[in-house]
């Protein structure tokens, strides 16, 4: 299943595998939402249906932010091809009762072949401990692949270790997973934004680290850069 970011694709051999769950993490301001956007929209342009279960941002905010890079947004919602689902973690008995029970079903009945979850690293706020946060993902997980849909997860990393996330449990439960982060220079400072495909099962996908860039029509993978990581 192409993920509509260009270059990205070529690194992992043509797209994701259908029905993987893939976790997307990185710092604030690596784009994470913007991927989780692109990737549904690009299947709108396919065709396919997208759900954006949000446990962040409201409807509005989404809608504008896709439209900033010029994505037909307002014509994938009115032809039913994206749609964005609210799960507050507020709401904590609510979202809990919803994700371990209706969540699959509701997915399915909406016929969607796109999942994005962004993000999954507020779901700790449903969960007093690990193992009931553990149980949660693997439920939430396992409510994407009931519906038969193609799932990006996205997480915080963590700050001290930017190459696993916050909660580091979400790792565990999905098929594949890509790093977005900041590159350095040798003096320390940020000079770019890199990708990496640190495992996607089922796949012969690049080990190397590629930089990408976030432009007017969204996130641009260079596949063909001298690797960052060598060296």
């Amino acid at each position: 299943m192409p993920t509509g970011v260009d270059g990205l694709d070529e690194m992992l051999g043509g797209g994701f595998p259908a029905g993987h769950v893939v976790l997307v993490t990185g710092l604030p301001g690596t784009g994470k939402t913007c991927f989780g956007l692109q990737f549904l929209l690009s299947g709108a342009e396919r065709g396919e249906k997208g759900v954006f279960l949000s446990l962040e941002e409201e409807t509005a905010p989404l809608l504008e932010s896709a439209r900033q890079f010029h994505w037909p947004v307002d014509a994938a919602v009115r032809n039913g091809t994206f749609r964005v689902v609210r799960l507050d973690p507020k709401e904590t008995r609510q979202s809990l009762h919803r994700i371990q029970g209706e969540l699959g079903k509701e997915l399915a009945g909406l016929g969607a072949k796109r999942i994005v979850v962004d993000s999954v690293s507020l779901l700790n706020m449903l969960s007093d401990d690990e193992p009931s946060r553990r149980a949660t993902l693997f439920a939430l997980a396992d409510a994407c692949r009931s519906a038969g849909a193609t799932t990006v997860l996205t997480a915080e990393a963590d700050p001290l270790h930017p190459e696993v996330s916050r909660d580091g449990l979400s790792e565990y439960i999905a098929d594949g997973v890509l790093l977005l982060g900041y590159n350095s220079g040798p003096d320390g400072h940020r000079v770019g934004l890199a990708v990496r495909v640190l495992k996607m099962r089922r796949t012969s996908h690049a080990r190397t680290v590629q930089p990408y860039a976030i432009g007017p029509s969204g996130i641009v993978v260079n596949a063909k850069a001298v690797d960052f990581g060598s060296g």
